[in-house]
């Protein structure tokens, strides 16, 4: 699954970051906190393709979905 994926409201952990990516952008999400171990949570899903909202590290960020699909976490849970 793929954060992009992640129903809102749900936590799940990062499990990888795809190697496609370039590599400036895997280092600032990275940077970010969505690395590889991070928990993450979905907090907002608005509709027509808009940027997401994920909480990390207290903090939260808008990814779209470019990026988003670009971040694996396992299965979410509430």
């Amino acid at each position: 699954m793929t954060l992009w994926q992640l129903p809102t409201g749900q936590r799940a952990t990062v499990t990888a970051l795809d190697d496609q990516l370039d590599s400036r952008y895997r280092q600032r999400i990275s940077e970010l906190g969505f690395s590889v171990g991070a928990s993450v949570q979905c907090i907002l899903r608005p509709g027509m393709g808009a940027p997401r909202q994920y909480a990390i590290n207290n903090s939260v960020y808008s990814l779209d979905r470019q990026l988003a699909d670009a971040i694996a976490v396992d299965g979410g849970q509430p």
